[in-house]
């Protein structure tokens, strides 16, 4: 491995160990010290999901023809640890969720940010990026076990260790290869916007995959707002710890996606990915820490190929159909589809569900696991029936 795969492997890294360290585990720290209800947990990860909405686009635009894109990311990472130490002063409620949107509109942009330095540095991106993405898949696991091995999920000290990466990558960001803004000429108001990427709407199937991002990202946002607490209700010990077996499969999954993509295609590797999630919520919703706890597992460990073959193929997809003008705009539009419209709805839902079936004040989480086995179902049949893209990644 070159320096230069070192450099971005280390990039990848960091920037997913800082969003492993905090994430994961939000929604169980917030019930615990902050006395949140389901509702309230949903509107931390819909704050994260609005800033997805907002922010890729126009600092994806702002790389493409101003700034070179690891100085953005360096500023944002900076800025951005301040803001995760920001989280532990305060123990109301809303001033929390206030935080938390602030921290996520300086960070969401740096994945897109992160891929458009990695795909620059690359002659072959379908071949070269599942390896150096993978060291992210390593950063979340790292960031899993750690907190898990400390015991302190439902703590401030989730916060910390975020903010300290934070900014080490911020720091280090400034060392990445350089990837100078690539547009010129006059810039227009739609070119401002990011709306220049919409141009990807022109290919109906592309569009298809769109609309499929957004809506199979209500049921990811149910995995991610709810599983924590989820798996600590069950009675299951070291919850963060045992999610890390989720990312070690994601890490072997996203080694074969190249292979699997040349032999299945894009439309297959997106139906496997989505039917993943079917069966990944139908096991959470009959698992138990009893005689049932290895359905518990095997959902946890479905993530590889929940993640992988929809979400790692779907930027591939996406930077592949893109152009080498609106490379960082393509990429902050597939993060605005799935890290930012369909988490809003998803967020948003999740916690109505999550406080409806409730009784006598305990979770009916099979009732609550089943509501996204029927999203993802339909949102398979629609992408069936309804993408047709047969040009090869």
């Amino acid at each position: 491995m070159n320096n230069t795969k070192i450099q971005l492997s280390f990039m990848m890294f960091l920037e997913y160990f800082i969003w492993g360290a905090w994430y994961v585990t939000m929604a169980t720290y917030m019930v615990a010290n902050l006395q949140a209800s389901g509702s309230e947990a949903s509107y931390a990860y819909t704050a994260l999901a609005i800033a997805t909405m907002v922010s890729p686009f126009l600092v994806g635009m702002v790389a493409d023809r101003y700034f070179a894109a690891q100085k953005i990311m360096g500023v944002l990472h900076i800025v951005g640890a301040l803001a995760l130490y920001s989280m532990t002063l305060t123990t109301n409620t809303y001033v929390f969720i206030g935080v938390v949107l602030f921290y996520s509109l300086l960070y969401m942009p740096t994945i897109a940010l992160s891929n458009s330095v990695a795909f620059s540095q690359m002659k072959d991106p379908g071949k070269e990026f599942p390896a150096v993405r993978m060291f992210g898949t390593i950063g979340w696991i790292c960031a899993g076990l750690l907190i898990g091995y400390m015991a302190i999920e439902k703590t401030m000290n989730t916060f910390y260790i975020a903010a300290g990466a934070s900014l080490l990558l911020g720091l280090f960001s400034f060392t990445l290869p350089n990837v100078p803004p690539k547009a010129k000429g006059d810039v227009s108001a739609s070119q401002v916007l990011g709306t220049e990427a919409f141009v990807l709407f022109k290919n109906r199937s592309y569009l298809v995959f769109f609309i499929s991002a957004i809506l199979i990202c209500i049921p990811l946002s149910f995995y991610y707002g709810f599983t924590n607490l989820y798996l600590h209700e069950a009675g299951m010990e070291n919850a963060a710890g045992k999610m890390i077996y989720g990312q070690a499969s994601e890490a072997i999954f996203i080694l074969a996606i190249p292979l699997l993509l040349r032999r299945l295609g894009v439309k297959k590797m997106l139906l496997v990915g989505m039917a993943a999630w079917v069966l990944r919520y139908i096991l959470f919703a009959y698992g138990n820490s009893g005689s049932n706890l290895w359905m518990l597992y095997t959902g946890i460990i479905l993530h590889g190929v929940c993640y992988d073959f929809f979400f790692v193929t779907g930027y591939m997809y996406t930077d592949n159909r893109a152009g080498e003008k609106i490379k960082s705009a393509a990429q902050g539009l597939f993060t605005f589809a799935t890290y930012g419209l369909g988490m809003v709805i998803g967020t948003w839902f999740s916690g109505i569900v999550a406080d409806y079936y409730v009784a006598n004040g305990v979770r009916e989480w099979q009732s609550i696991w089943m509501v996204p086995v029927y999203i993802a179902a339909a949102v398979i049949i629609y992408f069936a029936l309804a993408f047709h893209d047969k040009k090869p990644v």
